[in-house]
């Protein structure tokens, strides 16, 4: 199964910007980042396949851009304009094998995950 490290979280003011990394011990067809705030459920913000399909929720459309890096195993989450809802642990995660799976972005279907890279955004 595929090892993931996220790195690259910290504390921004808004309107700043992140660069989200996550290292895997191999490949996967699908590859996406999730968000969970206190007390609410974990989100799935943006996936891509190895075709290079991506998808994202609304909210962040235009903000952040998913893009991987296959020869060195490695996505990315570009993140612009932050805002204070985009406050969270950022999760990437390994997902399913078929690309209506993997536009879905359910929590349920990844198979593997890292552990984590907080992510605060202040007003």
């Amino acid at each position: 199964q595929v090892q993931l490290a996220e790195s690259g979280g910290g504390s921004v003011q808004a309107g700043g910007s992140l660069r989200l990394s996550c290292a895997a011990s191999g490949s996967a067809y699908c590859m996406g980042w999730f968000r969970q705030a206190p007390g609410k459920e974990r989100e799935g913000v943006a996936s891509i396949n190895r075709s290079g399909q991506t998808t994202y929720v609304e909210s962040v459309k235009g903000r952040f851009t998913i893009s991987q890096d296959s020869a060195k195993n490695t996505l990315y989450l570009q993140m612009n304009s932050l805002k204070p809802e985009d406050t969270g642990m950022y999760y990437c995660a390994a997902g399913p094998l078929f690309w209506s799976g993997c536009a879905r972005r359910r929590a349920g279907d990844y198979y593997a995950w890292g552990q984590g890279t907080q992510v605060t955004v202040s007003s």
